[in-house]
């Protein structure tokens, strides 16, 4: 918890400034001193900052369920507002000079109206005193410039931010789409040459996507009729208690060969056996570091997640895969993609992953792409190939920019065919 401390402090001092930031650009270069706008906008950017925080630690702190669903909504979601008020509040440092520059010179082509000296007569008086220096005041045409163009460029990036992020929450509530990608392998039998498995990850059930949410996958999943389903981990935020029925309708899932499941990182967070025991009674087939050969004339591996280390119960490619006939094709189900290189060196053919969620905000791609060798798609290390979903729901906001939410059939492709 020590070790942690610092990170924190960190993470709050930044959260602070940025937030002042906001509240610079947007409420008190926008708004009038004491006037109520000013103190409504102050009121939220104090307010909206907590329930974010509430949000991010509630799941883990012990809260009731309920609570944590009702900071989770506006909490969340602030969160992704956040982030693109600010970048385009900082795409409008850029613009805003240009715009100041742009009306002064318009107000200077304007010829200003002087009216006609009027004779006063002033009775003589003794020398008046030097008036102390001032400090110079802006003129009434430049303060009124600034506020408009602060009014146009805070209005901007608010307006886009809201609009984009609405969108994106609209993607993630309508359900995932379902892509098809064909995959050749070399050792694939012809008799397997079709076959068809469903691949799903990071459906994420909390304290915003429930029980519809898991209906319109398994809807979506079982209208492709596939062979095989595979669950690639982050099922699960949160324990099975408060979780349990929003999984429920995975028991319908339908497949000729049988649905199977593996641990995500967020498994580990939220109680890795016991919903492992649950998946488990509604049908599905775990898969923790084994092995199952296929009727179609394949092999099927499953490992734990590597968050599991911590508890003992981390990727086990020997006990999955060490013993096994390498003229036989092998699939893997392994919920990150870093572990890529086991599998090449285990002589995988084709790993199934998801956890990056492909950067699920953009420009997240860009540290997702830091972190994991591939973000999303199908790519090839050497003789085995890797194929990386963007997953079916989304953690913290429900709100994907840039990288839609997916279901995705893998069709095996025999050279032999």
């Amino acid at each position: 918890m020590l070790a942690f401390l610092p990170f924190l402090v960190v993470a709050l001092a930044l959260l602070g400034a940025v937030h002042w930031y906001v509240w610079r650009r947007l409420v008190r270069d926008v708004t009038a001193p004491g006037g109520l706008p000013r103190r409504l906008g102050t009121v939220a950017l104090v307010v909206l900052p907590l329930l974010s925080v509430a949000a991010l630690v509630s799941g883990r702190a012990g809260v009731p369920f309920p609570v944590e669903q009702a900071v989770a909504w506006p909490g969340f979601l602030w969160l992704a507002v956040l982030l693109y008020v600010v970048l385009g509040l900082v795409v409008g440092e850029a613009v805003r000079p240009l715009l100041l520059r742009v009306l002064a010179r318009r107000a200077a082509a304007v010829p200003e109206v002087v009216p006609a000296a009027v004779p006063v007569l002033v009775p003589e008086r003794g020398p008046e005193p030097e008036p102390a220096p001032r400090e110079p005041v802006p003129e009434a045409g430049e303060v009124s410039r600034r506020l408009f163009v602060s009014r146009v460029v805070g209005g901007a990036a608010a307006a886009v931010a809201v609009g984009t992020v609405a969108n994106g929450t609209h993607g993630v509530l309508r359900g995932p789409r379902v892509k098809r990608v064909t995959v050749p392998l070399a050792k694939l039998p012809r008799a397997a040459h079709g076959y068809r498995i469903a691949v799903v990850s990071d459906i994420h059930l909390g304290p915003i996507l429930g029980r519809a949410h898991t209906q319109r996958i398994v809807d979506s999943i079982n209208a492709t009729q596939p062979d095989l389903i595979a669950v690639v981990g982050d099922l699960v935020d949160g324990t099975v208690e408060n979780l349990g029925p929003a999984a429920e309708p995975l028991a319908r899932l339908r497949a000729r060969h049988g649905s199977f499941f593996v641990t995500g990182n967020h498994e580990y967070f939220s109680g890795a056996d016991a919903w492992v025991d649950h998946v488990r009674e509604l049908g599905l087939r775990p898969l923790r570091n084994e092995r199952l050969e296929i009727a179609a004339g394949f092999d099927l591996a499953g490992v734990d997640d590597v968050a599991g280390e911590r508890e003992g119960r981390g990727p086990d490619f020997v006990r999955a895969l060490g013993d096994r006939d390498r003229s036989r094709t092998a699939v893997l189900l392994a919920h990150q993609p870093v572990v890529i290189e086991d599998a090449v060196a285990h002589g995988v053919d084709l790993q199934l992953s998801g956890h990056t969620h492909g950067g699920q905000l953009w420009p997240g791609n860009f540290l997702a792409d830091l972190a994991n060798p591939t973000v999303a798609g199908l790519e090839r290390y050497g003789d085995t190939q890797l194929y990386v979903s963007r997953g079916a729901g989304a953690w913290g906001p429900p709100v994907r920019v840039g990288a839609p939410s997916d279901i995705t059939v893998v069709q095996l492709a025999s050279k032999q065919a």
